[in-house]
């Protein structure tokens, strides 16, 4: 990247011919995360879960530009805190490729959505980072950001989740 690309950072929001190129960028990050075999998202899944045709999205994009080339992006929703009574934003992924690194892209991205929660009035703007990632530990550090000591993520997923699920019936 040169100089004068770096001038020329823009974000935008997402629009529904966004969703193959998106799509595309989500493999980019699975593949970053050492599991491309896990990504599953197809331009459909996509264009159905942010733009769908009745209802309401469930995240919202924005796409993070340099020289106008799609180089970015980042994928948010509100959660909620019961403790404050206030939806916040999560930040699901925010990803640039490699070669568009460094010019200032991700801190765009980042601070674009830092800016939709505060203009939203949310309290807290939360996300994840792998414990390896140590680019991404340092710049969100660098931001401010502190890692929440005491707290362990969960999931559930494919046959656990399925399973779960279906202990909700009373038994006879």
């Amino acid at each position: 990247m040169t100089p004068a690309a770096s001038r020329s950072i823009t974000i935008r929001p997402a629009r529904p011919d966004d969703s193959t190129l998106i799509a595309g960028l989500i493999h980019e990050l699975a593949a970053y995360e050492r599991a491309p075999d896990e990504c599953h998202a197809t331009p459909e899944l996509v264009r159905a879960a942010l733009f769908p045709a009745s209802g309401r999205a469930q995240a919202e994009c924005l796409i993070g530009e340099i020289g106008g080339v799609p180089q970015g992006f980042a994928v948010f929703f509100h959660n909620f805190s019961t403790w404050r009574a206030r939806a916040g934003l999560y930040l699901e992924d925010l990803f640039v490729r490699p070669e568009a690194r460094g010019v200032g892209l991700g801190k765009a991205l980042f601070c674009r959505v830092a800016r939709i929660a505060v203009d939203r009035g949310c309290p807290r703007y939360e996300w994840n980072v792998l414990d390896w990632n140590a680019p991404a530990l340092d710049f969100y550090r660098s931001m401010g950001a502190v890692a929440l000591e005491g707290w362990t993520i969960h999931r559930l997923d494919g046959d656990a989740l399925t399973r779960v699920a279906g202990m909700d019936r009373p038994t006879p």
